[in-house]
């Protein structure tokens, strides 16, 4: 799921497409998309884009309201990407081919395309009426910029969660995910099961700082592409992350294997070097398989390896 700093990124790239420019049409692909129904879609048709903002993992395109009421009569055109959802920019009046076409807005000098891959349709678009309606969607997590780490801390320690639930729920922070979550907590050397209540004062002094500079680096790197380029590759899997998605590989603080924990259709990636004393965390399907031959550490992990 495209997470805080792709948003940044998109919106980035937006700007200068569609900021100011007048919203010719929109094109719906699959009626499952378009999750409202008042006001009607073609209210935005024919109006000016006045503001782009993200609000979480969604992209709020601001649009001329129906009437002359300036900023409070807005409509906004919300868009979320969920977890396959992702934004193109192509040439105007683009076609919408194949099943992965969800909708394009179009505008005189090209026009922004919504595809999804897969089967599951979650990708979403919301029209909703005003800054009301826009901040009722909000799930209402801390923007980590605007935050010091008093604020910080008292939101991912108001329940006693472990670090990647509490890091990856839109109601405690905002923007942050799965991948990101993963980069944080190496930085950090936390384990993703750390409970909140149970945190040092340095261990929060840490995770706050790798929060920070994790996503001020992963936003600087995305910015200087999207400057380029529309962000045509986004995903949740770079060659340059340290532990997201690199189960099996080394470690480039310490050399150890990344491992992983698998759950539902994500999985947590670590390095139990760095992060959890040596311990490998249990898999809960492969737990179950393994029993008491389940390995915690890396050496009864390679003895099991070698049988």
């Amino acid at each position: 799921m495209p997470e805080l700093p792709d948003i940044t990124a998109y919106l980035t790239a937006l700007e200068p497409r569609i900021l100011g420019r007048m919203l010719e049409r929109v094109r719906l692909q699959s009626v499952f998309v378009l999750r409202t129904a008042d006001p009607p879609i073609s209210a935005v048709e024919g109006k000016a884009v006045r503001e782009l903002r993200r609000v979480g993992k969604r992209i709020a395109i601001g649009i001329d309201g129906e009437t002359d009421a300036g900023p409070e009569s807005r409509l906004w055109l919300v868009i979320h990407l969920m977890i396959a959802g992702r934004l193109h920019w192509r040439p105007p009046q683009a076609k919408l081919a194949g099943r992965q076409s969800l909708l394009a807005l179009d505008f005189s000098e090209g026009s922004l395309v919504l595809t999804e891959a897969g089967s599951k349709r979650r990708a979403s678009l919301h029209l909703l009426r005003g800054e009301h309606a826009l901040g009722d969607i909000d799930p209402g997590g801390i923007e980590v910029f605007s935050s010091d780490l008093d604020q910080f801390r008292a939101a991912l320690s108001a329940e006693n969660r472990t670090l990647k639930r509490a890091l990856t729920d839109p109601r405690i922070i905002s923007g942050v995910g799965n991948a990101y979550s993963d980069e944080i907590l190496h930085a950090a050397q936390l384990s993703p099961i750390a409970l909140t209540h149970k945190l040092k004062a340095e261990e929060w002094e840490r995770l706050f700082f790798a929060t920070r500079t994790t996503l001020e680096a992963w936003i600087a790197r995305l910015l200087s592409e999207a400057e380029k380029r529309f962000p045509e590759g986004v995903t949740a899997f770079r060659p340059e992350m340290a532990a997201h998605g690199r189960y099996g590989l080394p470690c480039p603080r310490c050399g150890s294997q990344i491992q992983r924990i698998r759950y539902a259709d994500n999985e947590t990636n670590y390095c139990p070097t760095c992060q959890t004393e040596g311990r490998i965390l249990a898999d809960r399907s492969l737990s179950r398989l393994l029993g008491s031959d389940w390995p915690r550490s890396l050496e009864e992990l390679e003895a099991l390896k070698r049988r």
